[in-house]
């Protein structure tokens, strides 16, 4: 079913970049308007990008992670891209003003608790300052539990288990992206015993991309039962394997997803300035409106509102924390 609507600015929410590391390794990066950044201001407001969620990576070009390159991270994003003219969001009320406000905000998150030390205190500093989603692993193993390419796939620590507990107290949002498959399972279930859904912020579906960081469909399964999210990403390589993808090799991943029953699970997560090659088309945020107007060739507008802004709005209107 096709819309006949061409170039219809639709907002856009974006679930993952890596924008922070990069100006954390070079410092004289520009947010407002610097072409070695995939996101800058000039480029989400070309794209319409209304809220974007920063994430926290400690690359080891910084050297061994600790919570001082995680607070670094904080500082460039309250002192560099807030100034920039976007509205920081920390909780619902957050959210509600900035919608109203018709404004761009931004959205902090933690991609791997290496840099927490195993210091759950840090976890509640992190948590102060403004972070609201934990990407419990990178792709290795950590203090807490196994990233997907450790080859014994174990599942949380003890001191992992203790994390888990705090975030679902503190109402912080989990992220499994680059969790091992023994550590999804555990938390689905520690996630259903606190009626708290988590998120794959930017992974794509396995049976279309046989890539291992890609969602298995029993994986997309409990997350749509769970009423959470998955960030549909660019990264090449989790579209398709070899050739040159485009957008376009993107919409069976989706279609795929809702043919499991996850229309309104779906949401984006690029994975711009965390990638060094791109689908051919698809090469920093502002492209997004060239992205809107494929989507709406081939699916409703209805379903499109959805993934580029409605679901994930939804699911931040419910499950980020409430002011006190």
């Amino acid at each position: 079913m096709k819309s006949g609507v061409t170039r219809l600015k639709l907002k856009v929410v974006d679930f993952h970049c890596d924008a922070l590391s990069k100006m954390r390794i070079h410092p004289d990066m520009d947010f407002n308007r610097d072409d070695r950044l995939d996101v800058t201001m000039e480029r989400m407001k070309q794209g319409n990008v209304m809220l974007q969620c920063f994430a926290i990576f400690l690359s080891n070009k910084l050297g061994s992670p600790n919570v001082e390159h995680i607070l670094d991270q904080i500082d460039i994003f309250k002192t560099k891209v807030i100034p920039s003219g976007l509205s920081p969001i920390r909780c619902a009320e957050d959210l509600e003003q900035w919608e109203q406000s018709g404004g761009l905000g931004g959205l902090l998150s933690l991609e791997g608790a290496d840099g927490l030390e195993g210091n759950l205190h840090y976890l509640q500093i992190c948590f102060d300052l403004g972070v609201r989603c934990l990407g419990l692993t990178w792709n290795h193993a950590n203090w807490a539990a196994d990233g997907i390419l450790e080859p014994r796939n174990g599942g949380f620590t003890l001191k992992g288990l203790q994390l888990v507990h705090l975030c679902h107290q503190l109402e912080m949002i989990l992220d499994v992206s680059h969790l091992s498959q023994k550590g999804f399972w555990e938390l689905v279930e520690l996630s259903e015993k606190a009626r708290r859904p988590f998120i794959a912020s930017h992974s794509n579906a396995y049976e279309i991309c046989d890539h291992v960081r890609n969602l298995h469909d029993e994986q997309i399964q409990a997350i749509i039962r769970m009423d959470g999210r998955i960030g549909v990403t660019f990264v090449p390589w989790f579209v398709q394997k070899g050739g040159a993808p485009s957008s376009k090799d993107l919409l069976p991943h989706l279609e795929h997803i809702c043919a499991l029953g996850g229309e309104k699970a779906i949401m984006f997560g690029s994975d711009f300035d965390g990638i060094e090659s791109y689908l051919c088309d698809l090469d920093h945020c502002g492209r997004y409106s060239d992205w809107i107007e494929t989507l709406l060739k081939h699916y409703p507008e209805r379903l499109v509102r959805g993934w580029l802004y409605d679901n994930a709005v939804a699911f931040l209107r419910m499950w980020l924390p409430k002011k006190e």
